[in-house]
């Protein structure tokens, strides 16, 4: 046994979201694969250990629980504003409660923390413990957020947003041109509700000893080389932050023929030829729009594979030999399968870069948030997607309805093998899919950077 002297704790504490959780524990995963004298103490909510307790994790990664903030999951999709801020009021005390028990036990030596859970940061000051910033977002969302200030000078922001939709931003450090209209739905509309208190999660973040980004760094160099010069302390970008390590896992110990129902019908599927279809796991479109959508995709005649959360009764006429409806897969693996040659995506920011990690070519239908920008870098940044909803100005409030005509035109193109315009756009995913691999593999620049940190994190806890 080792001494505990020896062993270097580290206690992870997520936002209490899919989109926050889950790259936190890859981020877990890696390190605890990386240092054979890591111990991760991961801390959910106990609705949240109900979800995850049974996924496959490292031995040197342990659970542990803090109540949960709201009696019930389910207003956190109606009513956003009252679980974000109970999450920001109800957590810290039960959080330095375990912290105390947890320091009796095995003393801590960092905290990596998500950058919304800014009263992390007063927990590791008065404990004397150095907090990771984890911020789960680009780091070009995160640089609009950080440089608000710049904004309001600027455009006056965020008054008469939709007459400046046009408007072009081109001043803030690190990111290209942009129009407003392409920010962040947190600036207009129903997202203002919660603007003031992201804000301050990220006025926050400069007090961190660290600041981690799920990004690689070649896919947002100018960002990050910004937040390097800026800020008094080492960032890093450790991504992607997706379940790479997992996949290498599968790909050694099983195959299609023992694996799920929906690889075995990937495997009878022509190379290239399925369209995978998700829409996320938080916020959804209106029924109106997703009746078009799945008609739209029906009729276009392409083959395709979608997760549908909940309610598969729009499907009621079956999908034949085209495609096939699932409640849930695991989307890497099947981003990453042969037979799929597009991603029909709502631009959350970890599909966003499992979607550069399998180099597929990605259709766009951002809903909220970061979505927006995530959309404009895979189209336009990028150049490895199309939007299927064109964001007009004048059309923030209300929902412009796309319909099942132009839907099915739109992806008959996109799935066409035989233009020319296609297979310069899979050429330029398959590139930025290479990126993604140098960048984790032994020297690359991910790889570099988890290994500087945990240096830094284990040089201080030796001191």
């Amino acid at each position: 046994m080792e001494s505990s002297s020896s062993i270097c704790h580290v206690v992870a504490v997520p936002y209490p979201g899919r989109g926050h959780v889950n790259p936190m524990m890859n981020l877990c995963k890696l390190l605890s694969s990386k240092i054979p004298n890591i111990l991760i103490t991961f801390v959910v909510t106990e609705e949240w250990l109900g979800f995850i307790a049974s996924d496959k994790k490292p031995l040197n990664v342990r659970f542990r629980t803090v109540p949960n903030v709201i009696p019930s999951e389910l207003v956190r999709a109606k009513d956003f504003p009252a679980f974000i801020t109970a999450v920001l009021t109800k957590m810290e005390a039960p959080f330095e409660d375990l912290l105390a028990r947890l320091e009796v036990e095995l003393p801590v030596t960092a905290i990596i923390a998500d950058t919304y859970l800014p009263w992390t940061l007063q927990v590791g000051r008065r404990r004397n413990i150095p907090v990771a910033s984890l911020w789960t977002m680009s780091a070009s969302v995160l640089s609009i957020f950080h440089h608000f200030n710049l904004l309001v000078e600027n455009h006056h922001f965020p008054a008469d947003f939709p007459e400046q939709g046009n408007e072009v931003v081109d001043y803030i450090p690190g990111l290209t041109p942009t129009r407003l209209a392409d920010l962040p739905t947190i600036f207009y509309g129903n997202g203002r509700q919660v603007l003031n208190i992201a804000l301050d999660c990220v006025s926050s973040m400069p007090k961190a000893q660290y600041l981690l980004f799920t990004s690689v760094y070649e896919l947002e160099s100018q960002v990050i080389d910004a937040f390097c010069e800026k800020l008094p302390f080492p960032v890093y970008a450790i991504g992607p932050s997706i379940p790479y390590l997992d996949l290498k896992e599968h790909s050694s110990t099983t195959t299609s023929l023992n694996g799920p129902d929906y690889l075995q019908w990937l495997d009878l599927q022509p190379k290239g030829s399925v369209l995978y279809v998700s829409m996320g796991s938080f916020l959804s479109v209106s029924a109106a729009q997703m009746d078009e959508i799945v008609a739209g995709v029906q009729y276009s005649g392409v083959r395709y594979l979608w997760v549908s959360r909940g309610d598969s009764s729009r499907f009621k006429d079956g999908c034949g030999d085209q495609g096939l409806v699932i409640p849930w897969c695991d989307q890497l693996r099947v981003l990453c399968h042969s037979s799929v040659g597009g991603f029909w995506t709502h631009c959350g920011w970890n599909s966003t870069l499992e979607a550069a990690y399998a180099g597929i070519p990605a259709l766009t239908f951002p809903i909220f948030w970061d979505q927006i920008p995530n959309s404009k870098q895979i189209v336009e940044g990028w150049k490895i997607g199309w939007r299927v909803k064109k964001n007009k100005v004048g059309e923030f409030e209300g929902e412009h309805l796309v319909t099942r005509e132009e839907i099915a035109e739109l992806v008959r193109k996109f799935m066409d093998f035989e233009s020319d315009e296609q297979a310069e756009m899979r050429e330029r995913a398959a590139k930025l899919g290479e990126t993604c691999r140098v960048a984790i593999a032994k020297g690359g620049s991910s790889d570099i950077n988890v290994d500087a940190f945990i240096k830094d994190i284990s040089e201080r806890h030796g001191r």
